[in-house]
């Protein structure tokens, strides 16, 4: 009788244990990174993440344009080894006050701004225009992918929203490499270990690079 009270009380223990870890798991698995293939370059989908809310969007409904800075990295192992140089873009994201509406634009994706947003649309179009060059990795190569993305503060946008130069990605990698600050905002999806030969296959309308 001893031995099956002592036994009932692990079990209920581990059936506690157990309920507790659940949230814990629901909360990462949430965060997701989704990634796909078009052939030549690696494109993702964050469906989770919102990051025109909170204080990017009381800027925005003041009327100021807000950049966020995105770097998308691959890597060769878990433990961090750089496969490749990181691809870093800015997004430049407006709000029309009279129609309610975002606009994104992407300088080294797309030319033109993407306008007449919802906020939804215009994460999902934001993400989703992102890509990193796959070209030379072998099919059955596992590697890591990491994306990260952060607000900018309002005195550096004079300096963020200019023509594309030397100038322009030497201030991404010095605000990338640097903590944010007590204003910015920052989110880190990852995934991995991914596989070209598993990853599904998409179209190449979307942004492209060549290196």
């Amino acid at each position: 009788m001893a031995q099956f009270a002592r036994d009932n009380r692990i079990s209920r223990r581990r059936w506690l244990v157990a309920g507790l870890a659940i949230p814990l798991l629901r909360g990462r698995a949430s965060e997701s990174l989704n990634v796909t293939f078009d052939g030549d370059n690696l494109h993702i989908a964050a469906p989770d993440l919102h990051f025109l809310t909170d204080k990017p969007l009381q800027r925005l409904r003041n009327a100021d344009t807000v950049v966020f800075l995105a770097q998308l990295t691959l890597f060769s192992d878990d433990r961090g080894t750089l496969l490749r140089p990181p691809v870093r873009e800015r997004l430049i994201v407006s709000y029309d006050l009279w129609e309610e509406k975002f606009a994104v634009k992407i300088p080294g994706v797309l030319a033109q701004p993407k306008s007449h947003l919802t906020a939804p649309q215009a994460e999902q179009w934001s993400t989703e225009n992102l890509a990193i060059s796959a070209l030379g990795l072998a099919p059955d190569r596992p590697f890591w992918l990491k994306f990260e993305l952060r607000t900018t503060a309002q005195k550096e946008l004079s300096s963020l929203v200019g023509d594309s130069g030397i100038s322009i990605s030497s201030l991404m990698i010095d605000m990338l490499s640097r903590r944010p600050g007590a204003d910015e905002l920052s989110w880190t999806r990852s995934a991995g270990p991914l596989r070209l030969a598993f990853l599904p296959r998409t179209s190449s309308g979307r942004g492209t690079r060549s290196g």
